[in-house]
């Protein structure tokens, strides 16, 4: 497991006859993390850690979970730190970047390595409308 945990939000979807898929959502401060994962929570999804991750490699796999203090909680921001249906640990299979620069239309297969496992990466706008839908069908697919 990483000695100091991960600045990302990490969420999982249960895909029928593959489990647990999760998604580590990285990026700067006020790019929309926390509020990306709320909308995806709302579409079915469940929390892994809001804000900072544990992640570790098992099995040439990489997983992410929530430190202790911090664990079943998100920040809604201007509501406050609320409660959330979570898990305690699941499987990463994608890293998703916010931003808020250009997003390439057709963009090359891009990862990054994580505890020694690569990832693959997809950067979008996180307030942009189909961000969810988009991080879904890739979710589903991988």
């Amino acid at each position: 497991m990483t000695d100091q945990p991960l600045h990302l939000t990490a969420v999982a979807l249960w895909v029928p006859g593959a489990g647990w898929r999760g998604v580590a959502v990285a990026g700067p401060p006020g790019a929309g993390k926390s509020d990306f994962a709320l909308r995806l929570i709302g579409r079915g999804w469940r929390l892994l850690a809001d804000d900072y991750a544990h992640v570790f490699a098992s099995g040439g796999a990489l997983y992410a979970t929530a430190p202790d203090t911090i664990a079943g909680r998100i920040e809604a921001r201007g509501v406050g730190v609320v409660g959330a249906c979570a898990l305690g640990v699941a499987r990463l299979v994608l890293l998703v970047e916010l931003t808020d620069g250009d997003v390439e239309r057709l963009p090359e297969p891009e990862a990054r390595t994580l505890a020694g496992v690569a990832l693959p990466v997809l950067r979008l706008h996180g307030f942009e409308p189909s961000a969810v839908e988009k991080v879904t069908g890739l979710t589903v697919r991988l």
